[in-house]
Order: structure tokens, then C-alpha cells, then sequence
């Protein structure tokens, strides 16, 4: 398989990083990789392990490492499983498949049933929420709840954000500090070491990484009323890559019940959303254990 790294010096440099942040992943537990058809996928693995099950589908140019400032919070209630999705800069294999075929939900399927799961509730951000939407509407009876944040292949994909992007990228490191603050936002005034550590891991991957040149299939009107589980979606009024008031339209009408979470001002990355998050998991789970003891 290609390399979705522009050098092998980038690979290694990108992989040592990460290998140097899951040393320190807040919660006590379980790194490994699994077979599947697209080859090998690595997974966390934290919780207790008669809790719930969790699924966590990080977004594109991103690992599994995004989700450490959430862990802590969410293991205490679930049995956390994040996901380091292929063809992306983590430790699973670079594969990548026709996003259009079932290849992913194929991909999926051989992870579920590598950790032994059956059905769980999903958590995607980006090209993660794109990948949970197309499972759960593939295979509904394995997704008890979806969480969506900026979720891709709701709302439309905004073409101006690539032309500007190859132009700032002639422009050296100035220019791919621009991307980041406009995909991110500005930067903090003083951020804590641990955010300071984590934003250069990002910026690494930005200068190594070959991102995905093609647009997000976008899900017709009839897949997206397929998902009938409980859903709360997050977006951002300011995002430069996807079209927020269409995604928030179309959820609005084809998915009546979702709960739906517009932030006018936050953009493509929307931090503190953790409790928020374990809230709608946690009252969805109480609501299904009333429902399964009263029948």
C-alpha cells in the first residue's frame, strides 16, 4: 500500500510523536492491533469492561490521541474503544478505500468482531461522524446512539477552503499556520503545556501527511432518514471546510429527533464538548435500561 506520509523521515517523525503521547494516555489501558481486510487497525482500549461500549472515530490528518483530553471523563462510564481509522496518520494500516463502495463499513465490521462487539454507541468528528453515518445507515443494528461533531456527508463540503489552502502552503510555515488557525481557530494566549505539546503534533502531521484529495460523498435525503437511534450532532457556525446551517437544515428535517447543537461562533475543531457529550450518552443509556426493565 502507498504511504499516506510525503517522506519516510515524516512517517517515523510523526509515529515517534505519537508513540510518546499514548505513553501518557490518561486512563489505565489496552494498545493493541487487530486483522482486518484492509489490514491491521489499532485500538485503545479503557473503561471498565462490563460498561458500555464506546466507539471513537477520529477525524481526518488526526489519531486517536485527539480524544486524550475526553477519556478520562467518558471511561468512567463506558468501555472506551478509540479507533485509529486507515489511511490516516495513526498506527492502522494506509489503506484507502473507495469512500462511495461498503469498503468501510466492511473495515468496521472486521474491528467489531475483532473486540468482540456487537452493537455500540458511536462518537465521529469530520471524516469520523462521516464514517459513523454511513455505518449506522448501513448497519443499524449495531450503532445504539450517535454523537456527531462537524460531522462530514450531511452538509455541503466547501470548495473555496482547498483553493485557498494550496495558496497559503506556497507560502512556507507562515501559511500553514494560517490553515491551522482557520480550520482550528486563532491560537490561545497562554495554553497549558500539555495543548502546547499536542498543537506541534498537529502542525507535524500538517507538514508530513498527504491528505485525501477527494470530497466526502454526501448522503441523500433517504439515507440520512435511515437513522432512526438517538442522535445529537455538534457543529460550527464558522467551519471553512463544511457548510454547518446545511448540515443543522437537513438533520432538522430528515432527522426529527436528533438533538442538534449549533455554536454560531466555533469552527471545524469545537473543544469542551465533554460533558455535554456524556450527558446525551448517559441519559440515552438511562432511558434504555427504564424501557428494558419495564418490559
Amino acid at each position: 500500500m502507498k504511504s499516506v506520509f510525503k517522506s519516510e523521515d515524516g512517517e517515523r517523525a510523526v509515529r515517534e510523536r505519537y508513540l510518546t503521547l499514548l505513553k501518557h494516555w490518561p486512563v489505565p489501558n489496552e494498545q493493541l492491533s487487530v486483522p482486518t481486510r484492509e489490514g491491521e487497525t489499532f485500538v485503545v482500549i479503557g473503561g471498565p469492561e462490563s460498561a458500555p461500549p464506546l466507539v471513537l472515530l477520529h477525524g481526518s490528518a488526526a489519531t486517536s490521541a485527539m480524544w486524550m483530553g475526553d477519556i478520562a471523563t467518558w471511561a468512567a462510564h463506558f468501555r472506551v474503544y478509540a479507533i485509529d481509522m486507515i489511511g490516516e496518520p495513526g498506527l492502522s494500516a494506509p489503506s484507502r478505500p473507495p469512500l462511495e463502495s461498503e469498503a468501510h463499513a466492511l473495515w468496521l465490521d472486521d474491528v467489531f468482531m475483532a473486540l468482540r462487539l456487537t452493537r455500540a454507541s458511536l462518537v465521529g468528528v469530520s471524516l469520523g461522524g462521516w464514517l459513523a453515518v454511513d455505518y449506522a445507515t448501513r448497519r443499524p443494528e449495531r450503532a445504539e446512539s450517535l454523537v456527531l461533531l462537524c460531522p462530514g456527508g450531511v452538509g455541503r463540503q466547501k470548495s473555496g477552503f482547498i483553493f485557498k489552502a494550496v495558496a497559503l502552503r506556497v507560502l512556507g510555515p507562515w501559511g500553514e499556520r494560517k490553515i491551522q488557525e482557520l480550520v482550528l481557530g486563532p491560537p490561545l494566549a497562554n495554553p497549558s503545556p500539555a495543548l502546547q505539546y499536542f498543537m506541534e503534533y498537529a502542525a507535524l502531521i500538517n507538514r508530513h501527511f498527504r491528505y485525501r484529495t477527494v470530497k466526502l460523498p454526501v448522503f441523500s435525503d433517504d439515507v440520512l432518514k435511515q437513522l432512526t437511534m438517538p442522535l445529537m450532532a455538534i457543529v460550527g457556525g464558522r467551519d471553512v471546510l463544511l457548510d454547518s446551517a446545511d448540515t443543522r437544515r437537513r438533520l432538522e428535517s430528515l432527522v426529527p429527533h436528533a438533538e442538534i447543537h449549533f455554536l454560531p461562533e466555533a469552527r471545524h475543531f469545537i473543544p469542551s464538548q465533554t460533558k455535554p457529550i456524556l450527558e446525551f450518552l448517559m441519559g440515552k443509556a438511562v432511558s434504555r435500561q427504564l424501557v428494558s426493565h419495564q418490559q
